[in-house]
């Protein structure tokens, strides 16, 4: 069983920034992906960013201001956010993928005030 807890959002001006983390309880190795998605209102859940394995991936939006980054040893996932804007308002959730199972932290709201 993997649970994941969420921390770190809150509110912040346009091209402010916040880190985000994310602490995972249960057996999770480097090669399980672990990332984080996001949902604004009225909106579907998209990936923000992921890492497996010390390789990340972002969504074109966020390229160049988000990075993602994770400490095997402490089960930790975080996501450095810089020059935010309004448009990435929104609550983000931690994701985990272990055995072919999917894991979601709570999530926490990002609020990017213009």
């Amino acid at each position: 069983q993997v649970q994941l807890v969420e921390s770190g959002g809150g509110l912040v001006q346009a091209g402010g920034s916040l880190r985000v983390s994310c602490a995972a309880s249960g057996t999770i190795f480097s090669f399980n992906p672990m990332g984080w998605y996001r949902q604004a209102t009225g909106k579907q859940r998209e990936l923000v960013a992921g890492i497996t394995s010390g390789l990340p991936n972002y969504a074109d939006s966020v390229k160049g201001r988000f990075t993602i980054s994770r400490d095997n040893a402490k089960n930790t996932v975080y996501l450095q956010m810089n020059s935010l804007k309004p448009e990435d308002t929104a609550v983000y959730y931690c994701h985990a993928r272990v055995r072919q199972k999917d894991y979601w932290g709570q999530g926490t709201q990002v609020t990017v005030s213009s």
